[in-house]
């Protein structure tokens, strides 16, 4: 047993350090690779830090959706951010593998920093520029152009195309990649094998409010601006006129706010500009407004048109904040129904106005409700908004969201793809071709399904925007994988029955967007203004000269343009209403002084002052006498005045007593409701003097004593009828009223006539009964 026991152990020990030298090898050979890649990352992470001191623009790429046969061409600067001067250095392309989801276009110019393994190598060849020195702070344009065949592109599809400078400094005195810029080239050389993507863009024609009601006060009402600064959008090179070059010809369907239509028609005649009428001068814009509006009735020919409501008043707004102000939401059907009136007038084109388009194409339910109110059945929204569930695939854009109405849901990422600043050439050739390769992703997601996308891009894009909008539009022109559609067709759109048709509540809207709305007490102010104007018009014998432009001007007091502008929209709506009530102030009553009425009747005039250019009527002035006791009056009288006259109207006064009365004087209106500011003036009544008083007294007297001596004779009458005599038996005898006899001798003392004489007034006074 102990030999078996040795036997084995001769066996186990050299197995164990059979295994414990294989296990030193391994870990001999791991470590050995691991301290040859550390440099490496080391060196990697250096290059990566590195790459980041030279900043590289990529101003310009063509053709921007390239094909087979294509020279490339991309320029732009390179700028050294560095400390030391680089020198050696060459500008070359790198082509990264093939981009997978909209997610990773992107993710791919947020990147920074050179990283080998994802940028690719340098596209070989003769295709490189070479800068020798480019001291710190020094900028060096570039451009490299070369077939594009020579890229080597695989399938069709998106690929990041890098520029980088390579190159060494004094303190990486290497070459190494010293700055790298991404951007991104759609590759489809020919039109796909599937079924191209619809693909539907707004292209919107909107502008600040420029107009208010103030007029002057001339047979024409020749307008007044508060200033010229859209002359400078219309003019050659200005943002309008670039937005209407630039559409002519692109695929697109135009959404215009009739009110720059109306406020430019306005400007081709004779204008002023000023805050005040008597600080105006005249305004200089006919020529150019003319011009633009030609322009404008070319570029929309054979495109559809869809014509906002009048003002392009704020959805949102109204919904949160207008609608439970009594009367407010009246004026987004009067905005759409003028909105097709003032299009076809001007334009000569029967536009659209059967589509709303909330701010940013944020919706809710209230949103939607308050949009569809006024006739408009297509409600604009964004992907952002009304959410899908996620998917392989971007829906098409119509979906049915109940009511009979449907949401048009513009697609998030190709609406936004032009929101950044585009003042640098770099930015704009970014964004291009970002949105081109976004629709050509949309294609190659679902190839066999046929889709339509909208593009709702920002309200009132920048003229560099605007460039670019339109530089992207015609990267598609050739339909390899896109082809344009109306707006009015995409609402048609057969839905997909996978996409969202819930409209969100009004929780989900944005407190960045609900932040800007228009205030309650703004719509109150509205209301206030449309009041006041309602009472205005129905004394008036021309309406149409004050309710049009004030109507339009309150359309504009719920713009969406005023959002961001508090103050602004303030401002103007101080101004419509100040304005409203000085023309409301030139129909007024004239100041009186104090007045003395003579006699127990007379007159008191009252002068109405009407300053207007038109007649008023329908007005009735009134006069309230503070003590009727002591002064009478007439009280009330029509009025109507021609304009630039006035009117004195009398009235019938009658005076009970003397001293001071005051008296007002007040314009109703046919409602019955007060018009304009009373009058209050003192009628001193002096004419009833003590002489009138002492004729009065003394007639009263005369009244009194008469009807005395009726009551007296009666009563003796009645005395000697119960004594057994009277005028009628013998010996009788009427009364002698002279005080005598019949035979012409005085009376004496218990004669009859004596006692008659006595109750008539005479030695015994007056009333006074003498006994017998």
């Amino acid at each position: 047993m102990a030999d078996a026991a040795e036997f084995q152990g001769t066996r186990s020990a050299p197995a164990c350090r059979w295994y414990r030298h294989l296990a030193m090898l391994i870990a001999g050979v791991l470590l050995v690779m691991g301290l040859g890649q550390l440099p490496a990352a080391q060196s990697a992470h250096a290059e990566s830090a590195g790459s980041r001191a030279v900043a590289i623009s990529v101003d310009s790429l063509t053709p921007v959706a390239p094909k087979q046969d294509d020279t490339l061409t991309v320029s732009g600067t390179v700028t050294n951010n560095g400390k030391s001067t680089i020198t050696g250095a060459r500008v070359g392309l790198r082509v990264g593998p093939q981009v997978g989801t909209r997610s990773d276009i992107d993710d791919i110019a947020d990147r920074s920093g050179f990283s080998p393994g994802t940028d690719g190598s340098e596209v070989g060849g003769n295709h490189t520029q070479k800068i020798d020195k480019l001291a710190p702070g020094v900028s060096q344009d570039f451009s490299l152009s070369l077939p594009v065949k020579d890229l080597d592109l695989g399938k069709d599809g998106v690929y990041p195309l890098g520029v980088t400078l390579s190159g060494q400094s004094a303190d990486q005195p290497y070459e190494h990649v010293l700055g790298i810029h991404r951007t991104l080239l759609p590759w489809q050389p020919s039109a796909t094998d599937g079924k191209k993507t619809k693909l539907t863009f707004l292209w919107p024609l909107i502008s600040a409010t420029h107009l208010s009601a103030r007029t002057e006060s001339d047979q024409q009402q020749t307008p007044i601006f508060p200033n010229d600064d859209l002359v400078a959008e219309l003019a050659p090179g200005g943002r309008l006129q670039q937005l209407v070059a630039l559409g002519k010809g692109l695929p697109i369907t135009w959404v215009i706010d009739p009110d720059l239509l109306a406020t430019v028609e306005a400007m081709t005649k004779s204008y002023r500009v000023g805050e005040q009428s008597d600080q105006s001068t005249p305004g200089k814009g006919q020529a150019v407004a003319k011009q633009w509006l030609n322009q404008l009735q070319d570029a929309v020919g054979g495109h559809q048109v869809v014509a906002l409501p009048f003002g392009d008043p704020d959805l949102a707004s109204l919904a949160h904040r207008g609608k439970d102000v009594s009367g407010a939401l009246s004026h987004l059907q009067s905005a759409t129904e003028l909105a097709s009136t003032t299009v076809d007038t001007i334009l000569g084109v029967k536009p659209r106005t059967d589509f709303a388009w909330p701010v940013d194409g944020a919706v809710d339910s209230s949103i939607v409700d308050v949009a569809t109110s006024a006739g408009a059945h297509n409600v604009i929204a964004r992907s952002d908004s009304l959410r899908d569930p996620s998917g392989p695939y971007a829906p098409t854009a119509a979906r049915q969201i109940g009511g009979g109405n449907t949401a048009i849901v513009a697609d998030a990422r190709l609406s936004t793809a032009f929101q950044s600043e585009m003042i640098r050439a770099g930015d704009s050739s970014l964004a291009v071709q970002r949105f081109l390769s976004q629709t050509l992703m949309v294609n190659k997601q679902a190839p066999e399904e046929e889709r339509s996308i909208v593009v709702a891009p920002q309200r009132m894009p920048t003229t560099s925007q605007a460039q670019a909008m339109a530089t992207a539009l015609k990267g598609l022109s050739d339909g390899r994988w896109t082809e344009p559609l109306d707006l009015g067709d995409a609402a048609t759109a057969k839905p997909d029955p996978s996409a969202n048709q819930q409209v969100p509540g009004s929780g989900s809207y944005p407190d960045a967007l609900r932040a800007q709305e228009l205030t309650t007490e703004a719509f109150e102010q509205i209301q206030k203004t449309q009041s006041d104007l309602d009472g205005f018009k129905v004394i008036l014998t021309a309406q149409d000269r004050v309710v049009t432009p004030f109507g339009s001007a309150i359309m504009r007091e719920m713009s969406t343009s005023w959002r961001g502008d508090p103050k602004g929209g303030q401002a103007f709506r101080d101004a419509v209403q100040s304005y409203l009530d000085q023309l409301k102030r030139q129909v007024h009553l004239v100041r009186k002084s104090d007045a003395t009425l003579s006699g127990r009747s007379a007159t008191i005039p009252v002068t109405v002052q009407n300053g207007l250019l038109q007649g008023v009527q329908g007005l009735t002035l009134v006069l309230v006498s503070q003590q009727t006791n002591r002064l009478q009056i007439e009280d009330k009288q029509q009025i109507r005045i021609e304009g630039g006259r006035q009117q004195t109207v009398k009235f019938e006064a009658r005076a009970n007593a003397n001293g001071p009365v005051q008296v007002t004087a007040r314009l109703y209106a046919a409602d019955g409701q007060p018009y304009g500011d009373p009058i209050t003036f003192t009628v001193h009544v002096t004419s009833i003097t003590p002489m009138v008083l002492l004729v009065i007294a003394g007639g009263v007297l005369l009244l009194v004593l008469a009807g005395l001596r009726i009551y007296l004779q009666r009563k003796r009458a009645a005395a000697r009828k119960a004594a057994g005599g009277g005028p009628d038996e013998p010996g009788g005898g009427e009364p002698d009223d002279g005080g005598g006899s019949d035979d012409g001798k005085p009376a004496q003392p218990g004669d009859q006539a004596a006692d008659t004489t006595a109750q008539s007034g005479g030695p015994s006074g007056p009333g006074e009964k003498v006994e017998r």
